[in-house]
């Protein structure tokens, strides 16, 4: 990808004893230059990546217009009186009738005030002030004209995660749950908590995952579909999975997922891996394991991981199976990539693929959801600096990131339930899974970042495979494309981009659930649901709120949906395909040896 940004920048030029010598100027330019990255590097390091110039900037932009709308500011003095005033009215039906009737309820996700202690003063009186208090502070950061509506996300971020440091529901002397427990087990809830922390903290220096998510062994009791990686590079295994039908499907199945995490999201337990499902289902299923990269694998890029990665599996695929289309499915960040690879052969007029799946991928970033927070010509400069260094994204600077867009319920409950209340919540398969993160590549990651979700290339047909753009109207293949309702890394609505991006056919499936959970929907789930509708080529196409209403509503898993959505798509049936006796010898049983990678 000529057009790209390419490698980080080195810190300094390379000595050439042909080169011409640079300028005085030059010179020291290029020094004042590199002495500017390591340093910003380094002190990146110490931010966990987050920019400090980037949220003053943010701030400045807020105060700055804030403090020229007198109007505005006189408007929020009256709201912070009201809102006090409230708070006092309040408080004196409460001694007259200490279950009065509160003035401010809750957000419905909010579920920090739920115990019945909350209900009782003082404790209802310090989650009311406290919810007036994030009512005024939402207003305060939220629709001062002039702010640049990043600036705004930014601030209101911030300002969100202040405040829920200071929650009343974090502290033991105003949380009346923590001192109940705390009475009745004579402190033995914070000595176990004290406990907790200490287990904690030894297990993040040491590098292992959280207590309970030994129960899960990579190769035994999750990712324990068998198989054989038939294929291996310097990026991919790739692992073809052993067949349980007496005839499959002539046409096999390719999983592309993201190389943020580990690829057996998709094959955790034996009852919730939809590979484990789909091989019932009578198709031969091959699956990348991508490598965890290392600072040795810094300058590796985007077209590498098309190239070394989907293609090279193309290859791998056609050597087992002979001259017949595959089934792409890309998740996430893999999604996109099979995006782009699907785009380009497109336009190549390469037609091996004949079907392409994208579960909570986007194609186009304009609408990227809460992560656009952490993203910005300051930010992306701050996170380049310190991968020039390292030559990787860290995987628990990511995970930190995650964490923080739902910090009430990722971070401060967490903390409050396992250090105060003394309990361990037991960790299931996939909370183990999450904790087996992974690196990214700086160059890369800095060509996502930049291309995708800062200058959104790809929609805009301006991303460049071998010197020639590709846009996503050159996908052919039709297309069946999930996206779960409360996902806040690839937002649905974006995902449902798709439509407008392409001309070709689009099923569409919305599902409830998250990133990951809406996405691991096994047949039995007692609470799954969803809501599916195909575009047609030459039908009118339908905005995000006209496609639910006409959507048909259905209830289960949309596995189903998809694994009938294959079989129509499919050819017909061979027999089975063993892994290793067609055209690539066995290397290893599966999982492989990549996915072991710390």
């Amino acid at each position: 990808m000529t057009s790209l940004s390419g490698p980080p920048e080195p810190l300094a030029a390379p000595f050439s004893p042909a080169a011409q010598a640079p300028s005085p100027g030059e010179a020291m330019e290029r020094l004042g230059d590199a002495y500017d990255r390591v340093l910003r590097g380094a002190v990146a390091r110490l931010t966990a990546g987050v920019s400090p110039k980037a949220i003053a900037l943010a701030f400045t932009d807020w105060w700055l217009h804030l403090a020229a709308s007198p109007g505005r500011q006189a408007m929020l003095g009256v709201k912070a009186a009201t809102k006090a005033a409230r708070l006092a009215t309040y408080a004196a039906r409460c001694s007259l009738d200490p279950s009065a009737e509160p003035c401010i309820t809750p957000l419905p996700n909010d579920s920090r005030f739920a115990h019945p202690g909350w209900q009782m003063p003082p404790f209802s009186l310090y989650a009311q002030s406290f919810l007036l208090t994030q009512q005024w502070w939402h207003v305060a950061t939220h629709g001062v004209r002039g702010v640049s509506r990043h600036h705004e996300e930014v601030v209101s971020f911030v300002v969100r995660q202040m405040l829920d440091v200071v929650s009343p529901s974090n502290w033991i002397v105003t949380n009346p749950e923590i001192l109940e427990r705390t009475l009745a087990e004579g402190g033995r809830n914070l000595w176990r908590g004290l406990q907790h922390a200490a287990e904690d903290a030894a297990r993040e220096l040491a590098g292992l995952p959280p207590v309970g998510a030994e129960a899960y062994r990579v190769g035994e009791t999750i990712a324990c579909t068998p198989g054989q990686v038939i294929f291996r590079n310097r990026l991919i295994e790739l692992i073809q999975y052993a067949p349980t039908t007496d005839r499959v499907r002539a046409e096999p199945v390719l999983i592309v997922p993201a190389w943020i995490m580990k690829y057996y999201i998709l094959d955790l337990s034996p009852h919730n891996s939809l590979i484990r499902h789909l091989v019932a289902q009578g198709f031969t299923v091959f699956a990348i394991s991508w490598k965890n990269p290392g600072p040795e694998d810094r300058d590796l890029g985007m077209d590498d991981y098309r190239r070394l990665g989907v293609l090279a599996a193309l290859d791998a695929i056609r050597t087992v199976c002979g001259a017949v289309r595959v089934h792409a499915l890309g998740y996430c960040l893999g999604g996109t990539l099979a995006a782009i690879t699907a785009a380009a052969m497109g336009r190549d007029g390469d037609d091996r693929l004949a079907t392409l799946t994208l579960l909570a991928a986007q194609t186009d970033f304009s609408q990227p959801g809460e992560l656009a927070l952490f993203i910005d010509e300051s930010e992306v400069a701050w996170l380049e600096d310190q991968m020039a260094l390292t030559g990787t994204l860290d995987a628990r600077q990511m995970a930190g990131a995650f964490r923080m867009l739902r910090s009430a319920d990722l971070i401060w409950s967490r903390l409050v339930r396992e250090y105060l209340l003394g309990e361990r919540s037991a960790v299931t398969d996939l909370m183990a899974w999450n904790a087996d993160a992974t690196r990214m590549p700086a160059r890369m990651h800095g060509e996502y970042l930049r291309h995708l979700f800062l200058d959104n290339d790809f929609a805009a047909g301006r991303w460049i495979v071998d010197d020639r753009p590709v846009s996503p109207n050159d996908i052919r293949p039709p297309l069946f494309v999930v996206g779960t309702e409360t996902d806040h890394v690839s937002p649905w609505r974006s995902v449902f981009a798709i439509h407008h991006l392409t001309e070709g056919e689009v099923t569409f499936v919305l599902t409830n659930g998250g990133h990951n959970a809406g996405i691991v929907s096994p047949p039995d789930h007692p609470r799954r649901r969803y809501r599916i509708r195909t575009h047609r080529p030459g039908e009118s196409h339908l905005d995000p709120d006209a496609w639910l209403a006409a959507a048909e509503a259905r209830t289960g898993s949309w596995w189903g949906a998809w694994f009938d959505w294959l079989a129509a798509h499919n050819g017909a049936w061979v027999a089975p395909r063993v892994p290793g006796e067609a055209g690539l010898p066995a290397l290893c049983p599966a999982p492989g040896t990549y996915v072991l990678m710390r």
